[in-house]
């Protein structure tokens, strides 16, 4: 076989390429993201690229929130930033890993949501900072990897701590990688040291690894509740500067009912998903109004009557329901009752502070999209039940403390609906942008933004996708594997909404799913299965 050789005699004329020039012109420049050359300009440097950016009001202020993708495992990075952060000495820094159970489902079982939000107050307050919010759901495992976790630390009664549970499914303790924060702040041009808010060394360690310098710590540290206790036990005993875990007088709660562990397996009508956890979440109550049993009601006033509790200047209840089943929903003023166990810690009223909602997740992997879904059930349905359902797109933004935040109202609306008759179930929606994806939602919001695009529908037509990408027979062929029948209530935004999907209809229809009662979040109050209600005078 024969050989080519170059020969330099046969080479053009032109000078050899200057190669640094190329390198220059391929490369990002520092600050590139605040500085870019035209509207089109995405840079990237190293495993980072930059998607888009737009304005958040909170309500610790306006954040600029700056979304970049890795390019490598495609989690999603959102740089939040508050201030001057190019001229700033020295900015407060989070670094943050997503959460949603706490954060979307309103799960009270870790800390999260409330490091989240004590960041934002911090980096508010001190007028100068940067919160990463990292797409790396359970240190690093993904959803599946935390479900997994939870599921056999409650089936132990929590004498499986989260990183025996971890180390027994061939994890390691943490899987997340911090990469990314280095090349983020290259492509924003950040040059200051970090204040880093964490309870968390290995972070610490991280970042300098990167040759971020580091001026100091400041700990996020919040009560325990007894959903949490077992779990920030265990975060301290791992080496996290947490101090309350050991002090405090809370006791841990145990799930509703025994949780059994299972292997991972295909469903046999629906084998594109594989049925990979499921365990139990305690939800916070809505519009503080605490679910309790017929027995709960009856023992907890057994002693002492409800209108003691509803008496007086600074009344405890403000009311109670009777809702469908003999259950109640019993109204209490959370700071009333918060004040009255300060002095009252054993008078049993002060329960009520920390009684949740009780649902019951399953988390699918999907072959087909690489992606989680996941379905929260509450109480179990009878044959002659028909479940509320709502399907939930995720809104990542509406995680945050923004000032307005309707993905998360409808939320905790479909929540009330689902508790007050007692059976139903969500499916949540991980695709963010109407199914596109959160690079096309955050695309949707900058174009909006900057006058490129006069609405939603204008942007998608940019960017390139239709009006609704989710997967709707998907999903009903998941719900089909949580109701005792093929009728249900359905939850919806709006008769408009419905109308606008097609899809959605004709998902149903295939899936043979019949809606006996459409439940508009726009028209509804949540009382249509009470009998009873009583207001404190």
């Amino acid at each position: 076989m024969s050989v080519l050789k170059f020969d330099p005699h046969l080479a053009p004329s032109a000078s050899v390429p200057d190669f640094a020039a190329l390198i220059a012109k391929l490369q990002s420049l520092p600050g590139s993201v605040l500085r870019p050359d035209s509207v089109e300009e995405r840079p990237l440097y190293g495993q980072t690229l930059y998607i888009a950016n737009c304005a958040l009001d909170t309500v610790f202020g306006v954040f600029q929130a700056y979304i970049f993708q890795d390019i490598v495992d495609k989690h999603y990075i959102i740089a939040l930033a508050h201030g001057d952060i190019l001229h700033a000495d020295q900015l407060y820094t989070r670094l943050h890993s997503s959460c949603v159970t706490s954060e979307t489902l309103r799960g009270c079982d870790c800390d999260c949501v409330q490091q989240l939000e004590g960041a934002f107050k911090v980096i508010s307050e001190k007028k100068r900072g940067i919160l990463f919010y990292m797409m790396q759901e359970g240190r690093g495992a993904g959803y599946v990897g935390k479900a997994r976790d939870r599921m056999l630390v409650q089936a132990s009664l929590d004498q499986l701590s989260t990183f025996q549970a971890y180390a027994a499914m061939g994890l390691k303790k943490d899987l997340r990688n911090y990469d990314n924060i280095s090349q983020i702040c290259y492509l924003l041009g950040i040059k200051a040291s970090f204040v880093v808010l964490t309870n968390n060394p290995d972070k610490i360690e991280a970042l300098r690894a990167q040759g971020i310098q580091i001026s100091g710590t400041e700990a996020l540290e919040f009560e325990p509740s007894p959903f949490n206790l077992a779990y920030l036990t265990s975060k301290a005993a791992s080496g996290h500067i947490l101090k309350r875990p050991a002090e405090t007088s809370v006791r841990r709660a145990v799930p509703p009912e025994p949780v059994v562990p299972f292997k991972p397996h295909a469903l046999p009508n629906a084998r594109r998903f594989i049925y990979s956890a499921s365990y139990f979440l305690p939800v916070k109550p809505v519009d503080e109004d605490i679910l309790l049993s017929e027995q709960q009601f009856k023992a907890l006033f057994k002693n002492q009557s409800i209108d003691r509790y509803m008496a007086g200047p600074k009344p405890l209840v403000l009311g109670y329901q009777l809702i469908r089943d003999n259950r109640f929903f019993v109204k209490i003023n959370t700071k009333n009752l918060t004040c009255f166990k300060r002095e009252n810690p054993h008078d049993p009223i002060v329960d009520l502070l920390t009684t949740p909602y009780w649902f019951r997740v399953h988390v699918y992997y999907d072959v087909v999209t690489s992606q989680e879904f996941v379905v929260l059930t509450h109480g179990n349905p009878k044959q002659q039940d028909l479940p509320v359902v709502r399907l939930h797109s995720e809104s990542l933004f509406n995680r945050f403390p923004l000032r307005s935040v309707d993905n998360r109202d409808k939320f905790k609306k479909s929540v009330k609906h689902i508790v007050s008759y007692g059976v139903g179930a969500i499916l949540l929606l991980y695709f963010d942008g109407r199914g596109a994806g959160f690079g096309a939602y955050a695309t949707d919001l900058m174009l909006s933004e900057t006058g490129e695009a006069n609405s939603s529908n204008e942007a998608y037509k940019k960017i390139g996708v239709s009006y609704d990408s989710r997967d709707y027979d998907a999903c009903m062929l998941l719900l089909r594997q949580h109701i005792p029948n093929e009728k249900i209530q359905m939850i919806m935004n709006s008769p408009t909404s419905l109308v606008k999907k097609k899809e959605y209809a004709a998902a149903l229809d295939a899936n043979r799913i019949e809606v006996d009662n459409w439940i508009f979040l726009e028209e509804h109050e949540i009382s249509d299965h009470s009998e009873t209600f009583r207001i404190g005078s």
